[in-house]
């Protein structure tokens, strides 16, 4: 009888060893997959989603109609206009974009964003906005978008530093 009882506790040590290497196992797992959260770097596709969704942002810029989309003010930019309130169309494409920016790419070096360029040419090689913050890294992702108006080519380009 003694004999039974010894190998049934050895049997009841050897599992509950089995459920702590387990349960061990498992927390380490979970620990390694909850810090996989932070994220280090830019995507492509979230920087070219940046500038598609920019170009369709409403500025305060307007004529007597209606308020102009980025992408209309950087056309009324480059054609030298003012906003129907006397206000340069270039001194409210630089304010938007710049605020835009500062909301959805946040600089820092404990963010995982280091900086950022963003430039905008016409088609006769001329800068009508370039802006730029935070530290220039090795490490970046970028986007292009061209569109035409009215014989006028833009080429908007956006990179991201990480």
């Amino acid at each position: 009888m003694k004999v039974k009882n010894k190998l049934g506790q050895e049997e009841m040590v050897g599992f509950a060893l089995i459920i702590i290497i387990v349960a061990i196992v498992i927390l380490v797992f979970l620990g390694f997959s909850l810090r996989g959260g932070n994220k280090e770097t830019v995507e492509s596709y979230e920087v070219e989603s940046f500038i598609q969704s920019f170009l369709q942002y409403t500025s305060e810029c307007g004529n007597e109609i209606e308020n102009l989309q980025i992408r209309d003010l950087i056309f009324s930019c480059d054609k030298n206009e003012n906003c129907a309130g006397g206000r340069n169309s270039c001194d409210v494409l630089d304010s938007e974009l710049s605020g835009i920016i500062h909301q959805s790419w946040p600089v820092g070096e404990e963010r995982p964003v280091k900086g950022y360029e963003l430039a905008i040419f016409n088609d006769r090689n001329e800068t009508i906005l370039n802006l730029a913050g935070g530290n220039a890294t090795e490490n970046s992702k970028g986007g292009v978008q061209e569109f035409f108006r009215g014989g006028t080519l833009i080429d908007i380009t956006f990179k991201a530093y990480y």
